[in-house]
């Protein structure tokens, strides 16, 4: 989710939760995602890991940003859309 200021966009992030992760903000901060099995749609996945990590709703125009394949091998599908909280 982004939300656009005069000048600049302003993108949301989170970060991980657990004991491993407690007082580590470096490098730590990323998109909310998740992983797909074969069969599901990963704009509806998207959708719903969003959902789970940040308790809102992805609603509006989604805009397909690509995908890359993480060092240990996850694929990682990104939309991008407009929102505010």
């Amino acid at each position: 989710m982004y939300r656009n200021r005069v000048n600049h966009l302003e993108v949301f992030l989170v970060h991980p939760g657990g004991p491993f992760w407690a007082n580590k903000d470096k490098g730590a901060w990323s998109i909310p995602k998740g992983e797909y099995v074969a069969g599901e749609q990963p704009l509806e996945v998207a959708k719903r890991e969003f959902h789970e990590e940040t308790g809102f709703t992805a609603h509006g125009l989604f805009f397909e940003l690509g995908s890359i394949k993480q060092q240990g091998g996850k694929i990682v599908a990104v939309w991008a859309f407009e929102g505010e909280l």
